[in-house]
């Protein structure tokens, strides 16, 4: 795990668990929903409190790590961009001081990965990567727990769609598992040479291809994600051309004669990256996924603060 010049240990990227930390991560995610299933109490977390910082708007990470917190029985502060005016009313190394003497853990979702890196350097706590442009890692850990629930890591899975920064926490997460995965991107939006560098250093990269249709053959999975990410509205209608040229559409028609189950980290454009018939479909792991969003950030916060 990362850890900064005073030992405090930081997860940055899926990579800075090793194979061993993911499982506990993941075993005690699996503990924990089961533990919500029953209406059991499970506060490991008692009379903690997590900071949360964000530049970009939220949905899912917002709810899920709020809600994760009440229900380890600690406590989660929601700092917007009016309240913390991130890098602009004083410096990152400063708020990222202070915070670290009210806080036990700061999340951040943020759009630069440097200003992730600055604000763990001189963190005293924990700090977890809600989302960078670089990186998604919690969204990786609660893929690896769907994938794990459903068709477990000896799994065949796709990634069809943008190498965006979903696409590369994931591509280091599988390898971290053990996963088998095919990513087909266009040419021109493929994942980071360095992204694969490190999956191979984690086990193995994965198979890269150009063609949608030969990536979904046999997979057991599909994952996509929308192909214009926040903040790239600038090249939304090139992105979208070469990804419809392409036929990177995840449809019926892509997935005739498959038996492939469709994961997307949400939120969709139906219409675009997949249509509405297939996100409906019995196909789909979506809610599941989303859901486990929940579970698997309790996993990683409770392994973070030594709960486990």
């Amino acid at each position: 795990m990362s850890l900064d010049a005073g030992g405090v240990r930081h997860f940055t990227d899926v990579d800075d668990l090793s194979r061993t930390e993911l499982e506990t991560v993941l075993d005690a995610a699996s503990g924990f929903k089961s533990q919500v299933e029953r209406d059991e109490p499970h506060p490991v977390l008692e009379r903690k409190t997590l900071g949360m910082v964000f530049e970009k708007p939220s949905t899912r990470t917002r709810v899920s790590f709020e809600t994760g917190m009440t229900q380890l029985g600690g406590h989660a502060v929601f700092l917007g961009p009016d309240d913390i005016g991130l890098g602009g009313r004083e410096p990152l190394k400063d708020i990222s001081r202070t915070l670290s003497g009210y806080v036990d853990c700061i999340m951040v979702r943020l759009f630069d990965h440097a200003d992730l890196d600055e604000l763990a350097a001189h963190a005293g706590v924990p700090v977890v990567n809600g989302l960078t442009d670089d990186a998604h890692p919690c969204q990786t850990l609660a893929d690896l727990l769907t994938v794990r629930e459903t068709v477990g890591f000896d799994a065949t899975v796709a990634w069809v769609g943008d190498g965006n920064n979903v696409a590369q926490s994931f591509v280091l997460g599988c390898a971290l598992a053990g996963v088998d995965l095919t990513v087909a991107t266009p040419p021109d939006y493929g994942i980071s040479e360095a992204v694969f560098d490190r999956a191979a250093e984690l086990g193995s990269a994965p198979t890269v291809t150009h063609d949608p249709e030969a990536a979904v053959a046999d997979a057991d999975v599909v994952c996509t994600d929308v192909w214009v990410s926040m903040g790239e509205d600038g090249n939304r209608d090139e992105k979208l051309a070469a990804f419809e040229e392409g036929g990177f559409q995840v449809n019926d028609d892509l997935l005739a004669g498959s038996d492939a189950h469709l994961m997307h980290c949400l939120p969709a454009h139906r219409g675009e990256e997949v249509t509405n018939a297939v996100l409906e479909s019995d196909r789909e792991l979506v809610w599941q996924q989303a859901e486990n969003r929940l579970h698997a950030q309790k996993g990683l916060l409770a392994f973070l603060l030594d709960a486990l």
